[in-house]
């Protein structure tokens, strides 16, 4: 096996408090999300990270309890694009609680993952990158603070990589989803987590509804 690239960005635009008017993503964009934590009731949104997967990224810092984002809020609601994540379970909960949007339609590589890469229990990005696209991604500044007003160039570096390659990613999950049979199966995943994200909100985060 060929050693894994690193991921660099060709460029990183910083947006305060919204997307800049104008911009186009096409007809998919790739998204994520940093917050102060994995908790959607105590842990606020700081940075959105968004790319067309040409190598730019756009990230969008929220400064606290200013949330407006007209631009933004309408990219992620728009039903002619769509939203490419990894865990979106979680980044449209976060959206949902911050923004007030339902994001729709949804690609989760996670999901896809998990569907068609039964071989290993190992669906974290990092590993899903490195396995399909032969690229390494650093995640040296996951725990890192991004409340901070002043972002470090490490770490809007890191929330770049981890919206970069989802459009490969996708390419190649697609494929083998088609492959195996699940696609349909990953379409119903895709289209039921704002319901997902609806009730981790509401307070059943962990609890199976459909069990006995």
């Amino acid at each position: 096996m060929a050693k894994p690239t690193k991921a660099k960005p060709k460029s990183i635009e910083l947006h305060q408090g919204d997307l800049p008017d104008g911009l186009d993503f096409g007809d998919s964009v790739a998204v994520d999300t940093e917050t102060q934590g994995l908790d959607l009731q105590r842990d606020r949104l700081c940075l959105a990270q968004l790319s067309a997967g040409d190598g730019v990224c756009h990230l969008v810092q929220f400064s606290r309890d200013s949330y407006s984002a007209p631009n933004l809020k309408a990219l992620l609601s728009d039903p002619g694009v769509t939203k490419l994540f990894h865990f979106a379970r979680f980044d449209v909960a976060i959206f949902k609680r911050y923004l007030g949007v339902s994001v729709t339609p949804v690609f989760c590589t996670k999901i896809a993952s998990k569907l068609v890469r039964t071989y290993t229990d190992r669906h974290g990005l990092k590993d899903v990158t490195r396995e399909l696209l032969g690229i390494e991604l650093s995640k040296e500044q996951q725990s890192s603070d991004w409340a901070e007003a002043n972002l470090s160039p490490e770490q809007l570096e890191y929330a770049a990589a981890d919206v970069l390659h989802l459009h490969a990613l996708r390419e190649k999950l697609e494929a083998m989803l088609v492959r195996e049979g699940r696609d349909a199966m990953a379409q119903a995943c895709f289209d039921f987590l704002a319901t997902r994200a609806d009730l981790d909100l509401g307070g059943w985060p962990e609890v199976d509804i459909f069990a006995h």
